[in-house]
């Protein structure tokens, strides 16, 4: 079924296009609200829960309880960095093997895989470091 064009959805289209750090619908609706203070955060919703219906978008839940967005669809891991929430994209070059492996080991059909890194990104392994290095 075609869906109507909408401006609004654009909007929010382009505007996670332009992000790299997979930003909360929050996050989306506070930006988009500048072009168009009178959106509603309902609307923002509808529309992301429409662009990932409908493969344009990924919705990224990395276990925070809040859902976060990626406007790259392409298949990639994401690091999430257990200090300070941040997620990443990281790219691996074993993502093929990764899923070409499982679809032959298991008995079913796999659609897609969603891969997710743990750990201190380096701005908090700095930051502790500090800590560290004040408190010795």
């Amino acid at each position: 079924m075609a869906v109507k064009y909408s401006r609004q959805r654009q909007v929010i289209y382009n505007f996670l296009m332009s992000r790299k750090d997979h930003p909360t619908a929050d996050v989306v609706y506070q930006n988009v609200r500048q072009e168009y203070p009178n959106i509603s955060l309902g609307t923002v919703y509808r529309n992301l829960t429409l662009l990932t219906n409908r493969g344009e978008i990924q919705r990224l839940q990395v276990g925070d309880g809040v859902d976060r967005f990626d406007a790259d669809t392409s298949r990639h891991c994401h690091f999430i960095c257990s200090g300070c929430g941040c997620v990443t994209d990281l790219p691996l070059d074993c993502m093929e093997d990764m899923l070409a492996d499982a679809r032959k080991k298991f008995d079913g059909r796999i659609d897609r895989q969603s891969t997710y890194f743990y750990g201190l990104c380096r701005d908090c392994l700095n930051h502790s470091a500090d800590i560290s290095e004040r408190d010795a």
